[in-house]
């Protein structure tokens, strides 16, 4: 049985520990994830106010915009805080119509990861991410692209996305992975097996769509309601203290673009779920 918040910090490549309740910056975008956001003053609030709140580990991607997303943080933080860790992914395309086209071609990430580096201010990046693998490439040599940078000192933490336990496995064998993100929530459970293999390696677990609010089915909305009303909690909160209760590698980085959505997020690491809970929730998810 999960006990809820057994620890609420963890150390990336076991040396940079960061809160494990995060914040992802898609949001901080236009409609579609496309072009600036309506209010780009309003954006760089939201991202200084995660910061306020004791937020360290932030989240973002150079498709997202693209590039609106690093940007913006450049302009609201300070990225190059000793204190304050900046994850951002390469390695997904967005077209004309919107469309996310993985492209894993050396050449190109190591370009990307520069233009990241520059968007954000920084002399290294935090956290690299693999954003997608591309069936157009070997997963390997777009590893390989990345463990070249990590020695090459202009990332300091690599992690892949969107992976199967045998991709991790590869990239283990490559390079010190430091975390996975993929979807995992309360709803969605088909990426256990990756989670199983990320605590058994010790790496973070990044679910992405953490609060699933279209993937609850009748059974496991009911079971997240009757919880959130025990609480005076937010079905969105209960799903956030379920992920950190599920697994101590867990770090959830629910997004949003407004203040208020914010706050509720962050208040979701104070929600200490039973046993009980807990129990009814794994087993509602797993039917």
């Amino acid at each position: 049985m999960a006990t809820q918040n057994q620890s609420e910090t963890f150390d990336l490549d076991g040396e940079t520990t960061v809160n494990r309740l995060g914040f992802g910056a898609m949001r901080l975008t236009g409609e579609d994830i496309i072009g600036p956001p309506a209010d780009e003053a309003e954006a760089r609030r939201v991202a200084q106010r995660a910061v306020e709140l004791d937020v360290d580990f932030v989240d973002t991607a150079d498709s997202y915009g693209p590039g609106v997303s690093e940007r913006i943080l450049s302009e609201a933080l300070d990225c190059t805080r000793d204190d304050l860790v900046v994850a951002t992914k390469g390695g997904l395309l967005r077209n004309r119509d919107g469309e996310w086209l993985p492209h894993g071609d050396p050449d190109y990430l190591r370009n990307a990861v520069l233009c990241s580096r520059d968007r954000l201010g920084v002399d290294s990046i935090d956290l690299y991410q693999y954003h997608r693998p591309d069936p157009d490439t070997p997963f390997e040599d777009s590893i390989h692209a990345l463990a070249e940078l990590k020695d090459d000192g202009v990332v300091d933490h690599v992690g892949v996305s969107n992976v199967s336990v045998d991709q991790l496995e590869t990239a283990l064998d490559i390079v010190d992975v430091a975390t996975v993100q993929n979807r995992f929530n309360v709803g969605y459970r088909e990426e256990a097996d990756v989670l199983a293999a990320c605590e058994d390696h010790g790496v973070g677990f990044i679910p992405w769509y953490p609060l699933g609010a279209s993937e609850l089915n009748d059974d496991v909305a009911a079971a997240v309601d009757e919880v959130a009303d025990a609480h005076d909690a937010s079905q969105q909160q209960v799903a956030i203290a379920w992920l950190l209760g599920h697994s101590d590698v867990t770090l959830p980085i629910p997004g949003t673009g407004s203040v208020g959505h914010l706050e509720e997020n962050v208040a979701a690491s104070a929600l200490e779920l039973t046993d009980d809970e807990m129990a009814q929730l794994d087993a509602v998810g797993e039917e």
